[in-house]
């Protein structure tokens, strides 16, 4: 069981009347709005937060990659993960992802990758991702072959990091007469790879194929997410090479802790708010930059389409419709409250869901750095260690568990040899 801390470093300081005002945060949100004089002290503070995860015991951190939006201020991710490899020491560092269909020449992920690789010794995550909606309005560039490029460009990065160079590279949508990436990556074959989703068929699929770990980064009704869960391990286990093991699954889930339970929702409510009234909107599931045409398969669509509906509306949910404190608890995407409530409520859907990786989001919206190390503290001291000791004890008793921990050790002696 491993504890991530994910950070979006989203922009905190939208006036009051931003809701008001703009239609979304996203693409068409004015640049106007960042204050150059307050922007260094942000990043820093983001970035201290992040290695303070290092210091207080998280397993690792996560930074990602979003294009002209106050909702997460990191449109370089590899940046980011470049200043803390000088500060952290410890965790592992994941970057989830780079959104390799925006990219005209995808080795520039591979090198970039394999130069973190190099600089964390062989504690790196390396995530691809699609990327959202809104990053093709941003780059202009049409997602109907959002999927093919995304698959293409995988597979072209892992055969540059596995295969010894140079060799040629003639794909439909990338054609390379050199394929020669220096440096390569620590860690033999390759770094572990994640791939995020919200729940497409072809994502899963590629996934469970190549033995990659799958990461769930939806801020959906909880429901939504027991049947994505389910829905991923039926299909690991129809295409997959190994059995299915919770490892292979992450969960993105905003959480605030404190010493009460009133406390909790007093320290927090306002930022959350923040998060859903400002960062989320226009991006809440009908807004017009979340699934731009072509984005989606009909395959995807269909299997949307499908979802059982228990309770009206749980499958179609997003936090970002939330408009009452209710809504919020009742949605389960979100876990506010005591220590032992937290990790009560965290541990029976870590089991149930069979998940192996959280991926906490303790700073969210306009949370302030003292709340949010506060926030860290509980969840690394009271919370995570609880959690562990239990689903730890109960995913070494599963089926086929021990199997593949077994090939993957076997893997990575034949990778070394």
């Amino acid at each position: 069981m491993k504890f991530w801390m994910f950070h979006l470093m989203p922009w905190p300081h939208l006036p009051d009347n931003f809701e008001d005002t703009y239609d979304t945060a996203w693409v068409t949100c004015s640049n106007g709005l960042f204050d150059p004089e307050r922007g260094p002290q942000v990043y820093h503070q983001y970035i201290d937060q992040l290695a303070y995860a290092d210091d207080i015991g998280f397993d690792g951190v996560v930074i990602n990659e979003h294009h002209q939006n106050a909702y997460g201020i990191m449109p370089s991710p590899n940046l980011i993960a470049a200043a803390l490899s000088q500060r952290v020491q410890t965790a592992r560092v994941m970057v989830l992802g780079n959104g390799l269909p925006l990219h005209e020449v995808p080795l520039k992920v591979a090198e970039e990758f394999a130069m973190l690789d190099n600089m964390f010794r062989g504690r790196f995550d390396a995530g691809f991702v699609v990327g959202g909606g809104p990053e093709y309005y941003s780059y202009n560039i049409n997602p109907t072959y959002a999927r093919e490029r995304f698959r293409e460009a995988t597979d072209l990065i892992v055969k540059a990091w596995t295969d010894p160079g140079p060799f040629s590279w003639d794909g439909k949508h990338f054609q390379l007469q050199y394929c020669n990436v220096w440096p390569r990556p620590v860690q033999q074959p390759h770094p572990p790879i994640w791939i995020p989703g919200v729940g497409s068929v072809e994502t899963m699929e590629l996934v469970a194929e190549r033995g990659f770990t799958y990461a769930a980064l939806t801020y959906s009704h909880v429901e939504s997410f027991r049947q994505n869960a389910a829905f991923f391990q039926q299909t690991v286990e129809r295409v997959g090479k190994h059995a299915y093991h919770p490892e292979m699954l992450g969960w993105l889930v905003p959480m605030y802790v404190a010493e009460t339970e009133q406390k909790a929702r007093e320290e927090a409510e306002e930022h959350i708010w923040y998060f859903i009234d400002k960062l989320l909107k226009g991006f809440a599931g009908k807004g017009r930059t979340w699934m731009p045409p072509g984005y989606t398969s009909l395959k995807s669509l269909e299997r949307l389409q499908k979802l059982n509906d228990p309770g009206g509306g749980h499958a179609r949910w997003q936090l970002g419709h939330a408009t009452t404190w209710d809504d919020v608890e009742a949605g389960g995407s979100v876990l506010i409250g005591s220590p032992e409530t937290v990790r009560e409520k965290l541990l029976q859907y870590v089991l149930e869901f069979k998940v192996g990786n959280i991926l906490a989001l303790p700073q969210f919206g306009s949370l302030p750095d003292h709340l949010t190390r506060k926030n860290m503290e509980f969840l690394a001291n009271d919370v995570f260690p609880y959690v562990r000791k239990h689903a730890d004890a109960t995913f070494a008793a599963l089926p086929g568990v021990h199997a593949q921990k077994a090939q993957e050790a076997k893997d990575g002696q034949d990778g070394r040899a």
